[in-house]
């Protein structure tokens, strides 16, 4: 299971709604995440609050589509997502 589908089944209801408020916010302006570079080049970081807590949002755009990588606080993000992509590389 993808990161970002197995971090988001796993919150609670309303924390799940700031979630989807992201994802909205990210399709009405694909271009307001930040945009990495090195390691993760052609990924974009979108930022937002979830209650009280900072919490990022891998993504990138593949032609006319939006492909959610990973969501999370930004303890061990960069860690994990690319551990992830390390993984789906093989």
């Amino acid at each position: 299971m993808p990161p970002f589908k197995k971090y988001v089944k796993r919150l609670p209801r309303h924390f799940q709604q700031a979630v989807l408020d992201a994802v909205e916010d990210i399709i009405s302006d694909p271009t307001i995440g930040e945009a990495k570079k090195g390691d993760l080049e052609g990924f974009r970081v979108y930022k937002f609050s979830m209650g009280r807590q900072l919490t990022l949002m891998a993504y990138k755009l593949e032609g006319d589509s939006l492909i959610l990588y990973q969501a999370g606080p930004h303890e061990n993000f960069y860690r994990d997502l690319k551990k992830y992509l390390k993984g789906t590389r093989r």
